[in-house]
């Protein structure tokens, strides 16, 4: 058995939950203002505020790279993965903030679809973070998240094809295209996220 004279840092791990958790939230809250469009000026900023408490974390993470002298992966993987973790939030916030600038009052068939595959691909995420400390079931759970983001192609397609069918008019297209692409990309960053940890679990194989 390998012995470290100094331990590794194992502070990175409760802050890359921290951060899953905060892109899950917001999925949540996202759901709730596409279900109660106009949202109100609160709810955008209530997903704003977690959204600075993502960046928040963020440079936690980078203070500790400073100050740690043993960590738990390659130092470059922990600044990707951390990025990658602020992504999937920040991608979320521009989704929300959409549906505000917008003015969006309706809603679209199938969007609804898309973004509960935003909320359960986050809550999968956050269950891949909480094991990257052990490795355990990491397999399972990347197989969880490829799962979800090929369905959410699936019914991106299904949206877009939607959009154009010739039953919206000309700005409802326009606001729709822009929110249902910031959704898909929030699952992309998800998808990113994931293949980042999947490269660290191969390393330390």
């Amino acid at each position: 058995m390998a012995f470290r004279l100094i331990p590794r840092d194992e502070g990175f791990f409760p802050l890359f939950e921290q951060a899953a958790d905060i892109g899950h939230d917001c999925a949540k809250r996202l759901v709730g203002i596409l279900h109660s469009v106009p949202p109100t000026e609160s709810e955008i900023d209530g997903i704003m505020a977690a959204e600075r408490q993502a960046d928040d974390v963020v440079r936690e993470i980078g203070r500790r790279l400073d100050r740690s002298l043993v960590t738990p992966f390659d130092r470059e993987d922990i600044a990707l993965l951390a990025t990658s973790l602020d992504d999937v939030t920040d991608e979320i916030f521009a989704a929300a903030d959409l549906v505000l600038l917008h003015r969006v009052t309706g809603d679209l068939p199938g969007v609804f679809e898309l973004a509960d595959l935003l909320t359960q691909i986050t809550l999968a995420n956050c269950d891949l973070v909480r094991s990257l400390a052990t490795f355990d079931n990491l397999s399972e759970q990347l197989e969880t998240i490829d799962r979800l983001e090929s369905s959410s192609d699936r019914v991106f397609r299904r949206v877009t094809s939607e959009l154009f069918s010739g039953r919206h008019d000309a700005l409802d297209i326009l606001r729709w295209k822009d929110i249902v692409e910031a959704i898909e990309k929030a699952i992309d960053a998800v998808e990113k996220a994931s293949d980042v940890i999947g490269s660290i679990a191969v390393k330390h194989a």
